[in-house]
């Protein structure tokens, strides 16, 4: 076997990514007063890269999968899991990132392609992450994603990986879900052969229920967010949509995180505290987040307009329970809400009537004042629905925003840029006087 090291170039990235993240642990550590939301879930992620680093040292086996791809099999086999993609959501911390994001950009000519998409093709062909054992590849919910994996077959590294990618079918009834649920017995075969690590039922049953109660907790949370005022901003939903399906999805650890998290927010409420001390405008994000936006424009919103994103396309959850009694519906159930229920794939994936459906439960449930379409320039399957969202809107009587940005790259659509449009549809609709 050829040497590894921790100097190796394709471990450098994550090693400064690390390092980042580990600084922000330790700020939280030293100032934080009572219970900090976000120590935990930062502190996964620097316990995942290293992990994955020491994997990578060792020849132990890791897998490169997305956060589609039934997290829970992963968490049952004890076999860690890097994905690439997280670099374009913790871009905002990363040195150098605006210089990877121009470099994709002439890998492909262009940077019409979604941001993320590019950078995961970059990071491979510039050898910036550890090759794993073996690759589950993701191919759905948009076509965009199998650039990353024709560039892994031509690149002299990866080529060399083995690749598995589950078939999943367009409509969700019980056919589909008992033809997913086959896809991901074959791919647990897949994973058993290239890592030598089998999976055992009793152990995945485990993972489930401690996973069905994550997802219980997560939507006990969402109903607190109904409150007025909100007991949290924006960017929580997207930690506890990380805790629930990636870093700590079925780990006891999560779902005691999830107490913590609605233990707070039910103190708030109690109190009638917000995130902000006079809540005027509650908003639907709806797309997914990047730490660039909770870092920059959420609290902008949340200080200037009392404008509080009180749910999100990553925070909301139509999860429902898995059903643990046999190994088939065990699958069936992992099949559904991989198929239909995780964020972004269900509204993506099928038809457009998810958007729709989506929006008027939100702003009738959570009391939302006005809707923001960010307009993710690499998510124009959601963009041609645009029309359709504004239409929907109307009949709810709230305001509708399109915006049209890169939400990894603030150089497309700017932070002042972002600031000036926000101003100007609030004081048109006539939202946030003071």
């Amino acid at each position: 076997m050829t040497s590894r090291s921790l100097a190796d170039k394709c471990c450098q990235s994550l090693i400064v990514e690390r390092d980042m993240l580990g600084m922000m642990v330790e700020t939280f550590t030293k100032t934080s007063t009572g219970t900090n939301l976000h120590l935990v879930p930062t502190k996964a992620f620097v316990d995942h890269h290293n992990e994955i680093l020491r994997r990578y040292v060792s020849g132990e086996p890791h897998i490169t999968s997305y956060f589609c791809c039934a997290p829970e099999i992963y968490t049952a086999m004890d076999l860690p899991w890097n994905t690439f993609l997280t670099p374009a959501f913790t871009g905002a911390i990363m040195p150098g990132y605006h210089e990877m994001i121009d470099a994709s950009g002439k890998m492909f000519r262009g940077m019409d392609l979604c941001t993320i998409i590019r950078l995961a093709a970059y990071i491979v062909e510039e050898d910036l992450v550890p090759p794993p054992t073996a690759v589950i590849a993701m191919i759905h919910p948009c076509d965009g994603i199998n650039v990353v994996h024709q560039t892994m077959a031509k690149n002299e590294k990866w080529s060399k990986i083995p690749v598995f990618g589950a078939d999943p079918p367009y409509w969700e009834d019980e056919r589909s879900y008992n033809y997913y649920a086959d896809e991901l017995k074959k791919m647990v075969a897949f994973l058993e052969k290239h890592t030598g690590i089998k999976l055992n039922t009793n152990r995945l049953r485990e993972v489930i229920k401690e996973s069905n109660k994550q997802i219980a907790l997560w939507q006990e949370y969402n109903e607190l967010r109904r409150a007025v005022p909100c007991p949290h901003g924006g960017g929580m939903g997207l930690e506890v949509f990380g805790e629930a399906t990636t870093v700590h999805c079925g780990m006891p650890i999560g779902t005691k995180w999830l107490k913590d998290v609605i233990a707070d927010a039910e103190s708030l409420v109690k109190q009638k505290k917000g995130a902000v001390p006079k809540e005027r405008i509650r908003l639907l994000w709806f797309d997914v987040l990047s730490l660039g936006l909770t870092l920059g424009l959420f609290p902008w919103l949340e200080q200037e307009w009392g404008a509080v994103v009180v749910m999100e396309m990553f925070g909301y959850s139509p999860y429902t329970q898995i059903d643990t009694s046999s190994e088939d519906s065990m699958f069936k159930g992992i099949a559904k809400r991989a198929l239909a229920e995780v964020p972004m794939i269900r509204q993506a994936r099928g038809v457009a009537d998810h958007f729709m459906e989506d929006i008027e439960r939100i702003v009738i449930d959570h009391k939302v004042d006005a809707v923001v379409y960010p307009g993710y320039m690499g998510h124009k399957d959601g963009s041609a629905n645009v029309g359709l969202m504004r239409e929907k809107c109307r009949e709810l009587g709230v305001p509708f925003l399109y915006i049209g940005m890169d939400l990894f790259d603030d150089r497309y659509t700017t932070l002042d840029e972002l600031k000036d449009k926000f101003s100007k549809f609030f004081t048109s609709m006539g939202l946030g006087n003071k």
